[in-house]
């Protein structure tokens, strides 16, 4: 039987396969974007996708810690946009 890979949320810390998960990716030049294919070039960080965990990139800054610098309020925004279309 093969392995099911396994990521945690950077909000919540649950363990869920990473196919289940949704992927914000930082790449070289240091933009941040929601990855729907889940195979974009880059440090990746992974959210379950609940509501809590979706609002958490604003409130607790889940995002600046996962990848280690300031964010944008505006790419923040457009990334739970992205997050929540993606969901529906």
């Amino acid at each position: 039987m093969r392995k099911i890979p396994q990521r945690t949320c950077i909000v919540c810390g649950e363990k869920i396969d990473k196919k289940n998960l949704i992927r914000v990716v930082k790449n070289k030049e240091g933009e941040v974007f929601y990855d729907p294919t889940g195979k974009a070039n880059g440090r990746g960080a992974y959210l379950c996708g609940s509501d809590e965990c979706t609002e958490a990139i604003l409130k607790k800054n889940a995002l600046n810690r996962a990848f280690k610098m300031e964010i944008d309020e505006a790419v923040k925004l457009k990334i739970m946009d992205d997050v929540k279309n993606a969901k529906k």
